[in-house]
């Protein structure tokens, strides 16, 4: 297998990876929008938490094996690396949101607790989008 052969495929594995974190996160809020039951919505929280980890670890691998192919990280312009920053703002402020959710918010009121589903949502749909900026310019 030629060196240009592996790294496609560890791109692909990679990609795979990191797709079902997407699937997480985006699923998990939209769950977690529609269930209202406690017991629920805890569990769709640990799988988009889960969710955001696969996404940055996955995110944070793709960067790794261009730097080992190419010892170099990727030559991308000024709209994609926006588009990596959102991604790794929602990343990071969805896995806050759902780590203190899963910590602190069982007593809160619903309203509060609706906020989080539809905020952990936005985020999911905000990384996605800019996923696909970030694909179409890099």
């Amino acid at each position: 297998m030629s060196n240009s052969d592996l790294q496609n495929l560890l791109y692909a594995i990679v990609q795979a990876v990191h797709n079902f974190g997407a699937v997480a996160v985006v699923g998990g809020g939209l769950g977690g929008l529609i269930l209202k039951d406690a017991v629920a919505r805890k569990k769709l929280a640990w799988l988009a938490l889960a969710g955001w980890v696969t996404q940055a670890a996955s995110g944070a691998t793709f960067g790794a094996v261009t730097v080992h192919f190419s010892h170099k990280f990727p030559d991308i312009g000024d709209i994609a690396w926006t588009a990596l920053y959102i991604k790794m703002a929602c990343a990071a402020a969805g896995f806050v949101l759902l780590a203190i959710y899963l910590f602190w918010g069982a007593n809160w009121p619903e309203g509060k607790r609706n906020a989080v589903w539809v905020a952990s949502t936005v985020f999911a749909f905000t990384a996605l989008s800019a996923a696909a900026v970030l694909r179409w310019y890099s």
